[in-house]
Parts: structure tokens; sequence; C-alpha cells
């Protein structure tokens, strides 16, 4: 293996691949992410880097830092872009961050306006976990049914996006990525999605990559959460033959499922650690402890829709204090207020007119997502006024976040085949 590999995260969002890489020994450089979603690059570099403005930045002005960002196109939902009439309404404080993330982790910010030549060279992973709203049941219930569809406008069609950048970057005489990886929902492998999906590989195929996706799911990997995904390795052979069927022969190793091969070699591995629902579960102890805070933001209001949903969702802990006796929540989406959601927590605040239980903090969704307690406080330690009596990491912000990541440990399962391919790639 190699000492140190050189990492692209398209898509980032708070970044799960940088984590599970170096979760299981592989050590990293971040070459750049890509990412519109400002609060989501914030928290990628609280994470991953700092909490502090950088030097350079923290001497400007409102003014200059404003002159700065408007040459991005920047997003506060992850959806579409924001004005420039939102972006200056934003205090003085968030708008360093903004910038002061964008220029620590390398962030080329929408994938849309990168270009080949902007590339990295020897980069040995680029990852790109697309927008999945147009292919998702959930997006499909709301409307976004245009799927992967080239130049369809949706932000799933952003895949092609990837396919762009890499034809600049060979036209450029640059070296392409080594390894690409995917993830995504596994209706691509729907009727309605497949033949967009063979059109994508076929493409990969044409740049000289041989590619081989599966189906995962979290709770296989020691994440206690059902999270049914689709992850794609591309492994770069070129005009290799040999290499080819190497790389080919290794695929076939993986079976039909990923509990056929990848689970079992993760199990067996050094880096495999098992968690239950109670572990990842913060249940306060006294009214003082910050944890009874992020309860008590958490619990409803005592009103007939919220009933409902302690009536028609999963008990995490009943009214009797019994945790479930299931092994595994319901995938974390990016709310927990509504039905359905992840599971809820018997829990009696003792507040007049709010109801006796609550959801999933944002500590917890992002704990069942493979993140740590000291990420969460990583983005509760620097938490700037955003507007008056609004800060930047507001509860629901951070619960979409997490909602939208991919889990840790199912992509530390996956990466760790990185191991067996690396000992064919090192012979060629």
């Amino acid at each position: 293996m190699k000492k140190i590999y050189n990492i692209v995260e398209l898509f980032s969002g708070i970044g799960s691949q940088a984590r599970a890489l170096k979760n299981i020994g592989i050590k990293t450089k971040i070459q750049a992410t890509c990412e519109w979603d400002i609060h989501a690059f914030i928290a990628y570099d609280a994470i991953h880097e700092s909490t502090e403005n950088l030097p350079e930045v923290e001497s400007m002005t409102k003014e200059q830092i404003f002159e700065k960002l408007k040459n991005y196109t920047l997003s506060n939902n992850g959806k579409e872009a924001m004005t420039y009439a939102t972006l200056h309404s934003y205090s003085e404080a968030v708008l360093k961050r903004i910038l002061s993330a964008i220029k620590r982790t390398h962030n080329l910010v929408d994938i849309s306006s990168v270009q080949g030549d902007q590339m990295p060279d020897n980069t040995d992973i680029m990852t790109y976990s697309f927008p999945c709203q147009d292919l998702s049941n959930v997006g499909a219930f709301h409307g976004y049914n245009k799927g992967i569809d080239k130049d369809s406008g949706s932000r799933s069609s952003l895949l092609w996006q990837v396919g762009r950048i890499l034809s600049e970057m060979k036209g450029a005489g640059k070296y392409l990525p080594r390894y690409l990886i995917m993830e995504n929902v596994p209706t691509l492998l729907s009727e309605r999605h497949k033949e967009n999906f063979n059109l994508w590989i076929d493409e990969l195929n044409n740049f000289g990559y041989i590619s081989k996706y599966i189906l995962v799911n979290a709770r296989y990997y020691g994440i206690p959460q059902n999270r049914p995904r689709l992850l794609m390795l591309s492994v770069f052979v070129g005009n290799n033959q040999q290499l080819k069927a190497e790389i080919l022969s290794q695929f076939e190793k993986w079976g039909e499922k990923d509990t056929d091969y990848i689970v079992e070699q993760y199990k067996a591995s050094a880096y495999y650690k098992s968690k239950k629902v109670k572990d990842l579960l913060r249940i306060p102890k006294n009214t003082d402890s910050p944890l009874w805070q992020e309860a008590v933001d958490c619990t409803p209001n005592d009103t007939p829709s919220r009933r409902k949903i302690w009536n028609e969702n999963p008990k995490i802990i009943d009214e009797n204090g019994n945790i479930t006796k299931e092994t595994f929540i319901r995938t974390i989406t990016t709310k927990q207020d509504r039905h359905p959601n992840s599971g809820n927590i018997y829990f009696d605040c003792g507040i007049q007119n709010r109801g006796k239980f609550r959801y999933l903090t944002p500590r917890e969704c992002l704990l069942f997502m493979g993140f740590t307690d000291n990420d969460y406080e990583r983005l509760q330690k620097k938490n700037p006024e955003q507007r008056i009596k609004s800060c930047l990491f507001p509860r629901d912000k951070i619960i979409r976040m997490a909602g939208n990541s991919i889990p840790v440990k199912m992509l530390e399962g996956f990466f760790y085949q990185l191991y067996s391919f690396e000992k064919i790639m090192e012979k060629y």
C-alpha cells in the first residue's frame, strides 16, 4: 500500500468517505472537495480540519469577503443556488466561516463549473455520492421524477458532470483517478433508471475503467441502522488486458450480496467494531446535562398529529424504559419530526404541553451514521449567529446533514477491499 493516498471527494457532504478511509488505516491527502451546500462544507471543515477562521480571512471586512464569495455558486439548502441578497444577509462571522472552509478544504464548490484542467494530478481515489432526490422513493413522492436523464436539469443528473470532468481531464493530458467510488440508492437498478445507469457504466468503460456494483446495507457493517444502498467501485485498467483480467477475477469474489464476501472480509479485519442501538443513544441522567437540553429540543408539543407519530412509528425506548429488541433502527432521514421516522424514545421532560416522547437528537443522528460525540461537539464549538436568534448549525440542519450522509462503517467495509486491489495494482 502507498503511504499516502490522494483523494478527491465530489459531492463531499460532511466527509463520510474521508472518515472511513482514516478509520481503516489508509492515510489520505485531500486534494479537493466539491460541495455547494454551505452548512455541509463548513461542517466538513469543522469535523476534519478546524473550527477557526484562516488568518487571512479573519483580517478581511465583510464586504471584502462578500466580493470573494460572489465568485461561487453557493446553496443554503443543498437544492438551489442562493441569491446574492441572501448571501449578503449573513453575518460577518458566518461569511468568514464560509470562505475559510472553502479555502481550507480545497472546495471546488459547484460541480457544474469545475473544469477538467482544474482537477488535481495523480489522484488515487475519487468519490462521487451524487444527489439521490430524483431517484429515491421519497423523492418520487414529492414529484422528483427526472432521475439521471441527461440534460434534464435534475439534481441527480449531476452524475453526468463527473463524466464531463473525466473527459476534460483526459483531454488536458491528466492522469485519471485510479479508483472511482460511487454511492447512491438501490433504485438506480430499477426499470426506470437501469438503462441510464448502464450508459454510465459504459461511459466509464470507455475511459478505461472496469466497474462492479453491489447492494449493501449499513446494518451488516456493525452500525445498527437499516440503510440499503448501492456502492460501485471502478478500477482504472486502461488498455492493459492482463490487469483487466486480474481485476475482474477479484470482482468475481464479491458474489451477488455484500454479505457473501465483503462483510466477512471486513469482520475478519482489525477495523471491525460492532455497535448496538443502546451504545449510540445518549440518555440524559439529570436536567443539568447538555444531553437533557438536546433531548428537550427534540420533544414535540403534545398535539394529535404528534401523538400519531408516537403511535405509528417504532419505539426505540418504550413507556416502561425497555429498549427495542430490534438490532437496528430505521433509516436516518433528513427529518425526524415526521411520519415515518427512525423511531421514538419515551421521555418526560416535565414541561407543560410537551409530549412524553422525543425523536433522535442531532447528536444521535450523527452517531448512527458513524460519526462521534466529538464531531458533534466540534459543530457546536464555534456555532456563530447567522441571523438574530439563529445559529449556523441549528438542530434541523444537523439532522438534515446526517440524513444526507453515508454510514461511515459501511464505507469502511467497502473501502477495505482496496487492500486487495492494491496488491494487484502494485504489480503494474
